[in-house]
């Protein structure tokens, strides 16, 4: 699938750009349109776990049933023109200070990438300022966002072992007036055996997200609403600095037993790192991903982790979908590549959620 994104990267200078744009000390300037920025309950006995009544559709009791349908095609359309009826004319509440939101867990295959953009691309759509720190070496949300980042583009490496700025680093979302990307290269894929032995290993994405904010202040320039840090799948020194970075976690959970059996150790890895190393940091919110309404397996997770995590667990599901797989080889968030589909409509409102919560967790 291939898909024109535009114009290519500037590197004029040793900078990172877009071309098109004016490039400055800064890095990507904002096109004319654009001020900001100047860079751019367990089951019966005889009940089977694996499939449920035909007319289970992926709503959850939080999400008022679209009622007995005759199919569950027919009960999930109805579902989404309430989640359209629920989100149309709502606006997004914008946070008296920067929210730097970590998306993390240590297993693979649960949705982090995809939330994390999706997230982001939700908020921007709606008004909020987003920044999005790619900090997998996978480098799959920069994908999923029409940035360049090959070996030769100025990334996130670069700032935590270079020194670089990271104004210089961030390209501007083409899709997306409102976000903007701080790319991973390959090169990251090494930068945890190159930290260990630096000063200051765990705080420095933290120093270069700090700098970035006092460099758009100086500027005279509008601030972050958000910053949305995507992290590997594992519990290193990547993920170590984008949680001394942040002041909330935020857990993408599959809604399978699986997904349930490291979350004891990354809860109790944020707690070390808030003792140690971050006092502000705290778990905000835990989304559960990949959500089938058509098995009782599902639907014991779920309830499982809201008895659990009543006040951390959004009341939103994100149900499985091929347009949320299909989004990222067209550059794209399912926001932007089909608004109106299932799991854009649940990325939206998992969004509108965490924007109301405002960070009161």
């Amino acid at each position: 699938m291939t898909r024109d994104r535009g114009e290519d990267v500037d590197r004029a200078g040793g900078q990172g750009g877009v071309s098109g744009q004016t490039i400055g000390q800064g890095g990507v300037f904002g096109q004319t349109a654009v001020v900001w920025p100047p860079w751019a309950s367990a089951p019966g006995p005889n009940v089977s776990r694996e499939t449920s009544e035909p007319g289970a559709a992926a709503a959850t009791a939080e999400e008022p049933s679209a009622g007995v349908g005759e199919t569950p095609l027919a009960d999930q359309v109805a579902i989404d023109a309430q989640r359209r009826s629920r989100l149309s004319g709502k606006t997004f509440p914008r946070p008296a200070q920067t929210r730097i939101i970590t998306v993390a867990n240590q297993k693979g295959g649960v949705g982090k990438t995809s939330t994390a953009v999706n997230l982001a691309a939700a908020l921007a759509t709606n008004g909020l300022r987003v920044l999005l720190i790619d900090i997998d070496p996978q480098g799959n949300a920069s994908t999923a966002l029409g940035a360049q980042h090959h070996s030769e583009i100025p990334s996130v490496y670069e700032v935590l072992l270079g020194g670089r700025p990271m104004i210089e680093t961030v390209q501007a979302c083409q899709d997306v007036g409102d976000l903007w990307c701080v790319p991973a290269t390959i090169e990251l894929a090494g930068a945890e055996i190159e930290l260990v032995n630096r000063p200051q290993r765990e705080f420095r994405l933290h120093q270069g997200l700090t700098e970035l904010r006092q460099s758009l202040q100086h500027a005279g320039q509008p601030g972050l609403d958000y910053v949305i840090i995507d992290c590997p799948p594992s519990l290193g020194l990547l993920t170590l600095n984008a949680f001394v970075a942040a002041r909330e976690v935020l857990i993408p959970i599959q809604c399978e037993y699986y997904a349930l059996e490291g979350l004891s150790q990354l809860l109790n890895t944020v707690e070390r790192i808030r003792a140690a190393l971050n006092p502000e940091l705290r778990l905000s919110a835990i989304l559960l991903t990949m959500y089938d309404g058509r098995t009782n397996l599902a639907r014991d997770v779920v309830q499982e982790i809201r008895t659990h995590f009543s006040d951390e667990a959004l009341a939103v599901t994100i149900p499985r979908s091929v347009k949320i797989s299909e989004a990222p080889g067209f550059g794209q968030s399912v926001i932007t590549y089909d608004r109106n589909s299932t799991g854009a409509l649940a990325y939206l409102e998992a969004a509108l959620e965490l924007a109301e919560r405002g960070g009161r967790n």
